[in-house]
């Protein structure tokens, strides 16, 4: 299954993206289903019934949760979790939550993930390919992968229409809810890549 795993709605004040217009797309993108992640909120889990839609597309509602260390996918019982922790207690938390956390786009200039947390064991998932990310910033994520034997995906980081589904995440279990997604992160039944069949990838190749 193919999941764009980092969208933005319009939740999100940079992002121009509007939830109809992401149900309506999606498939056209080849995606099986979309994750939600606005920052520091899962408002956007009010406006959407998650899991499977009518048309098949599955709809999964996480969020980007920003630290002083870096920034990180969050998916889990987190509707009410408060703002403002570090990333080591954020992290353990998630943990103890039995969620997951993705270290989203960790070599960007300015919001980088602290490498402690994952040579430490604290963050074991992370974003090889981000769709905003320079080459060379993806190139420096992908280079953690084995120097940490960490699990990886990818994320468009759409915040506009253009940008949906041109990072997608494969997942080689079926996903139909959140706990599923969950389950299939923290095995590492994952792996990201470029979309072929979005529009400005072809244009690229």
């Amino acid at each position: 299954m193919l999941f764009d795993l980092h969208v933005h709605t319009s939740h999100s004040a940079c992002s121009t993206l509007e939830l109809g217009q992401i149900l309506a797309h999606a498939a056209a993108r080849g995606l099986d289903g979309v994750c939600l992640t606005d920052h520091n909120t899962m408002a956007a889990g009010q406006q959407v019934r998650e899991g499977i839609q009518a048309d098949g597309l599955c709809v999964i509602v996480g969020m980007e949760y920003a630290t002083p260390q870096g920034d990180f996918l969050l998916f889990g019982p987190f509707e009410q979790l408060r703002p403002g922790l570090a990333a080591e207690e954020l992290l353990a938390l998630v943990d103890e939550l039995q969620g997951v956390a993705v270290a989203a786009h960790p070599h960007r200039a300015g919001r980088s993930t602290a490498e402690a947390l994952v040579a430490g064991g604290c963050c074991r998932l992370v974003e090889e390919i981000n769709g905003r990310n320079s080459a060379l910033e993806n190139q420096r994520s992908q280079g953690w992968l084995n120097r940490y034997s960490l699990a990886a995906c990818g994320g468009s980081d759409a915040h506009s229409l253009a940008e949906l589904g041109r990072v997608v995440t494969s997942f080689s279990r079926p996903i139909r809810k959140r706990l599923d997604l969950v389950g299939a992160l923290r095995a590492g039944a994952c792996r990201g890549d470029w979309n072929p069949r979005h529009a400005l990838n072809r244009l690229a190749a």
